[in-house]
């Protein structure tokens, strides 16, 4: 039986193609690797390629290793099949690293540590999985690469995402290209900022200054609001025992 926690989705038709007519040819030269799974029962370690490639083939056995393997090695021993095959597209990297990290309770740093990866590969590899949707289906199809992929995660937006991931395609942007492109919309977006900054009246900016020293000074936010005829302040509590804190701090406990 195929394993459960097999971390590659995607499998090359062309690459299966040639896999499936090298088994019909010669056989399967690299043993797959499997574990018991009950009576005259085996569930695949490594290899799902091959024993999927031998199905195809009408191969009514194959040669197998049987090894005992807990469910914690299990996809361990999977992904770094794939991974030292590079095999796995980036966005199945990312969900296997996603599902060792929740398997073991582990982070990320005694992951690198596990299966022999740096710290900072794994991280920028999970940033991935914060790309929109239709973003990370170009990921997996191998229409957008890894470098495509990290340079859009400088954008703010998934709209924007979205639509330089559209240029990238039509366009044919290489990853040099579109980190130029991010760049630079991170600098329109930076003025916009400053502009719309610049646009509020000095009272507004005063309140705002006012909230911001009354949040430090208090450790909790607080908000002013100024109307034509009067004004208000709000205070965040989070408890009775923080509203006790904050009348302290103020002087007005009873």
């Amino acid at each position: 039986m195929p394993n459960p926690r097999q971390p590659r989705q995607e499998f090359d038709e062309e690459h299966m193609d040639e896999l499936i007519h090298s088994i019909r040819e010669i056989g399967v030269l690299q043993p797959i690797v499997v574990r018991p799974a009950g009576p005259d029962q085996y569930e695949l370690v490594m290899g799902e390629r091959r024993w999927r490639a031998s199905k195809t083939a009408e191969r009514t056995s194959i040669p197998a290793i049987v090894r005992m393997t807990t469910d914690d090695d299990l996809l361990r021993d999977a992904l770094l099949e794939n991974i030292h095959r590079s095999q796995l597209n980036p966005l199945e990297e990312a969900a296997a690293y996603r599902q060792l990290l929740d398997d073991f309770n582990c982070t990320q740093d005694e992951l690198a540590e596990r299966i022999g990866r740096s710290r900072p590969q794994i991280s920028n590899t999970l940033r991935l999985m914060k790309l929109p949707p239709a973003v990370q289906r170009r990921v997996a199809a191998g229409v957008l690469s890894a470098g495509h992929a990290r340079a859009l995660l400088g954008l703010k937006s998934l709209e924007q995402m979205d639509q330089l991931a559209g240029r990238i395609v039509a366009e044919g942007l290489s990853v040099r290209a579109t980190e130029e492109a991010v760049t630079l919309a991170q600098r329109d977006q930076n003025t916009g900022d400053l502009g719309r900054e610049r646009a509020k009246s000095p009272r507004v900016r005063q309140l705002e200054e006012f909230s911001e020293a009354l949040t430090d000074r208090l450790d909790t936010q607080v908000k002013i609001t100024l109307g034509a005829k009067k004004g208000r302040i709000a205070i965040d509590f989070g408890s009775i025992d923080d509203l006790h804190r904050l009348m302290d701090m103020i002087g007005s406990r009873p």
